[in-house]
């Protein structure tokens, strides 16, 4: 029997996607009684989810009165996505060039082996959104904290307040389980094809894909109806 989903990360993913699909728009009222009561869970989770959104620039209090939506533009989504990507490659480079301790490999594989295991029985369930974003989280952050440079950490930390920046900002259909399944794991093939490159040494290959693997976030912002092309 499948455990039933922890609420944080499903009520954050799905505020999250009602912003980028346009159900909630800029200018329309976020109040956390009437939230829960439609995503059917108490207010607490309401609160963390709305205070993380706040922390993300992709909401804005109105005081006493809840939140709304920020005003974005797809310039704005497109340009703060390449940051990242371009930081994070550069800590990938880093990373390869200065070569892996044995340590630091074990605790790689470590990581990989649970977005195996998530992936491993050919679909989701509601349950695997909070192991996702555990996972997708603890690889990023590996890969920054073994490049040796803090100065990449907070370079991160301040483009990750921008909307839709951060690699922990999944914007996810979870009334499609199959093709949310498709594209996860493409992401996850992404995680492993990274680290072969890490590995082998070749840091060139291991940059680029890192890029590459920022680029897909910007392919499918396009997909978002509340921002013009």
């Amino acid at each position: 029997m499948e455990k039933p989903a922890k609420p944080g990360q499903q009520v954050l993913v799905a505020l999250r996607r009602m912003i980028a699909d346009g159900t909630i728009k800029p200018g329309d009222r976020i109040a956390e009684i009437p939230t829960a009561e439609a995503l059917g869970v108490s207010r607490m989770p309401v609160r963390t989810a709305l205070r993380a959104l706040e922390h993300e620039g992709l909401v804005v209090k109105l005081g006493a009165r809840g939140y709304t939506p920020r005003a974005v533009d797809a310039a704005a989504i497109t340009g703060a996505i390449e940051v990242r990507g371009v930081l994070e490659g550069l800590a990938v480079r880093r990373v390869t060039e200065r070569r892996l301790t044995p340590a630091e490999q074990a605790r790689f594989e470590a990581v990989l082996a649970e977005g195996d295991a998530l992936f491993a029985k050919g679909h989701l369930v509601d349950g695997d959104l909070d192991g996702f974003y555990r996972y997708n989280l603890a690889f990023h952050d590996l890969l920054i904290a073994a490049s040796g440079n803090p100065s990449i950490a907070l370079a991160l930390g301040r483009n990750n307040h921008l909307p839709f920046a951060s690699a922990a900002a999944l914007a996810l259909d979870w009334e499609d389980l199959d093709g949310e399944y498709r594209h996860l794991l493409a992401a996850h093939a992404e995680h492993r094809a990274v680290f072969e490159a890490i590995r082998a040494g070749d840091a060139d290959r291991a940059e680029r894909l890192m890029r590459g693997h920022a680029a897909v976030a910007i392919a499918n912002r396009r997909a978002f109806r509340m921002l013009p092309d």
